[in-house]
């Protein structure tokens, strides 16, 4: 296995516009994929993922920077970076929003593994939790998006 990217795709029925809210809102994306998430999205800005384990409380925060704001199609950032304050290599993760009919396909992908600098013991368990995570996560989207859709 080669460990170079991660792609998921969701088909979903709603506009493009509706699923980049869903994405790209900080308020939206805390309902589907982390505990809390804070940032502005817009290019260049910093932020923070927050997930909090339910059985002890505990939080893990990751650092994020937005790197490409542009409705409705596309919303991409940057997290796990390699060092403290956003700073060395970080995996890509980028959302695009495909119209299909009265739909969206969304496709994420997350990329930079390679670049990371880890060993290979740690890229590959990297990788299997990231995979394992979009497996849970982009379904959850889809749902979030449902959720949305009829609630409107």
């Amino acid at each position: 296995m080669e460990y170079g990217s991660i792609e998921r795709d969701i088909l979903v029925d709603a506009s493009p516009e509706v699923v980049f809210e869903v994405i790209s809102r900080p308020e939206h994306m805390q309902q589907w994929w982390p505990d809390e998430a804070r940032f502005e999205p817009e290019a260049g800005a910093p932020g923070e993922l927050v997930w909090r384990d339910a059985k002890t409380g505990e939080t893990m925060a990751v650092d994020l920077a937005v790197v490409e704001v542009d409705p409705p199609k596309r919303f991409a950032f940057r997290w796990c970076f390699a060092r403290p304050g956003r700073a060395g290599n970080a995996l890509l993760v980028t959302f695009e929003l495909v119209p299909t009919g009265a739909g969206t396909r969304i496709r994420m992908t997350e990329t930079g593994f390679r670049e990371m600098g880890w060993q290979i013991a740690v890229l590959e368990e990297q990788y299997r939790d990231h995979e394992s995570g979009w497996n849970h996560y982009i379904p959850a989207l889809g749902a979030y998006v449902a959720r949305v859709v009829a609630a409107r």
